[in-house]
């Protein structure tokens, strides 16, 4: 009973020194989980947190990208110019008609009046009379039509108006379905004329226009004045319509330029710049006239003989 009781004191006197207890109570010396006491919440929220920081930094750095590469919306895209539906060429023809009315008074008083009120709303002809042999007008042409919107254009017509270069501004306007002049037309100063850059410069090949020498004066001898021998100068598969007969006379070839590469990418076809001097048809008991023109003549390499494909009028003869 002895030994028992100071195994007893001896445990208490232990676990009064440790704090602890032997016995089934003794709470386990095991160091408590990484989880534990709530530690699993602040885990969780450090999550979170990252996964918010990635989220905001690979919006910030993509969202600008997309915006850059991402092709314009339908608001976005550039406006596209409006095409504007006015009867140009028929308002053309009207000014012109107007204006050769308008500008030769040789006729006056209710005749006059009676040829401009076809063109300007009722009740207004009156108020374009003019005196009589006042103007005088010749050489009218429309110059430009400028359209203002799909009621409205001004006709510029350009005429010797008194022996003197002039235009007349003409303004028409269009319900759709017909014209009528809307206002008091303008004289002013004639056109100015338009200056010719100097033209481009390029290599000629003068082997070809050498060869070329011999067969174009054949062709146009032919194209004036033989035309069953048209065929022999002109492409298999090329159709060039002569000149009527008797309406010119070849005299010569006086000046010939050949490039010396296509412009069409084919090597074996060449355009010619030729200058032709044409003889006029006289009339009984007078001299025959002569007669220069420039033209551009489309000619193949057809396995070292030239034919020509094509034949039209020189775009720019001047300011070479």
């Amino acid at each position: 009973m002895a030994k028992g009781a100071r195994r007893g004191t001896a445990v208490q006197d232990r676990a009064e020194e440790t704090g602890f207890d032997d016995g089934f109570d003794e709470p386990s010396t095991k160091p408590p989980g990484r989880w534990a006491g709530g530690r699993w919440l602040v885990g969780a929220g450090r999550v979170v947190l990252w996964v918010f920081i990635a989220v905001v930094i690979v919006n910030g750095i993509m969202i600008p990208l997309r915006g850059g590469f991402a092709l314009p919306a339908a608001d976005d895209a550039p406006e596209q110019a409006e095409t504007v539906d006015y009867p140009e060429t028929a308002a053309a023809a009207f000014g012109l008609r107007f204006a050769e009315v308008y500008l030769n008074t040789e006729e006056s008083g209710e005749e006059r009046l009676e040829a401009l009120a076809a063109y300007v709303p009722e009740g207004q002809a009156a108020d374009l009379e003019l005196p009589a042999e006042s103007l005088a007008a010749e050489n009218l042409t429309v110059f430009a039509v400028d359209v203002e919107n799909e009621n409205n254009a001004m006709v510029v017509v350009r005429a010797d108006v008194n022996d003197e270069p002039m235009s007349l501004e003409v303004p028409v306007y269009s319900d759709g379905d017909s014209l009528v002049v809307s206002g008091r037309p303008a004289l002013l100063g004639a056109p100015t004329r338009a200056e010719l850059p100097p033209g481009a410069s390029f290599e000629t090949d003068d082997a070809a226009a050498q060869e070329l020498q011999s067969v174009l004066p054949g062709f146009f001898e032919a194209y004036a004045q033989e035309p069953g021998h048209l065929d022999r100068y002109v492409e298999a598969d090329a159709s060039i319509t002569p000149l009527p007969a008797n309406s010119l006379e070849f005299a010569e070839l006086s000046e010939i330029t050949v490039p010396s590469q296509s412009t069409s990418g084919e090597e074996d076809v060449r355009r010619v710049a030729a200058t032709v001097e044409w003889t006029l048809p006289a009339p009984d008991g007078s001299e025959t006239g002569q007669l220069t023109q420039d033209y551009l003549v489309t000619v193949v390499d057809s396995g070292g003989e030239w034919h020509v494909r094509d034949i039209q009028g020189s775009p720019r003869s001047y300011g070479e």
